[in-house]
């Protein structure tokens, strides 16, 4: 689909939430280590203005990921991020324990970012699930929207202007 796609404008206008993965969605999924063990992470500022932006027009902002990561829990902090569920292998049940924390019944309501295919158990009961372009080739089969930029490159902005895009379009 198209991000000029009447009919994905219209799902998309209905997101209250988006839901990311992290490594390869937030990041380009490299993991990379200095001699003392630390671990760093490369984000794009593109992905943290978008972040921004979505958060200023009231929709709320989940991180699920498997691993923890102190860098992480860093930018989502700067960023205003309020939702890191991080360290958690079991995505779905995360995702579950969101939706009751934020009170959303609907799944539906949802919009979520993937990369790989542990991302499909909770892409999958979105209303809107995403793929970043260098998803998986599965990941990018299922995706409701597939990104033209690959993650930790821009393409959590893509979502969130395709986001800010449905829901002015919801307003004409």
């Amino acid at each position: 689909m198209d991000a000029g796609d009447a009919a994905l404008l219209r799902r998309a206008a209905g997101t209250r939430l988006l839901v990311l993965d992290v490594d390869g969605v937030l990041t380009d999924g490299r993991l990379l280590y200095a001699d003392d063990g630390s671990e760093t992470k490369a984000f794009h500022v593109r992905d943290g203005h978008g972040i921004k932006l979505l958060l200023a027009a009231g929709i709320e902002i989940a991180a699920i990921s498997g691993r923890r990561s102190a860098a992480v829990d860093r930018r989502l902090a700067e960023l205003g991020v309020r939702h890191a569920l991080t360290g958690r292998e079991d995505k779905l049940a995360a995702l579950g324990e969101l939706l009751q924390q934020l009170a959303l019944g609907d799944p539906k309501a949802i919009a979520c970012v993937g990369d790989d295919l542990p991302d499909l158990e909770i892409m999958e009961p979105a209303g809107l699930g995403i793929a970043v372009a260098d998803a998986h080739p599965e990941v990018l089969r299922r995706a409701d929207y597939r990104c033209r930029l690959p993650g930790g490159q821009g393409a959590v902005r893509e979502v969130c202007d395709l986001l800010l895009a449905a829901r002015r379009e919801a307003r004409r």
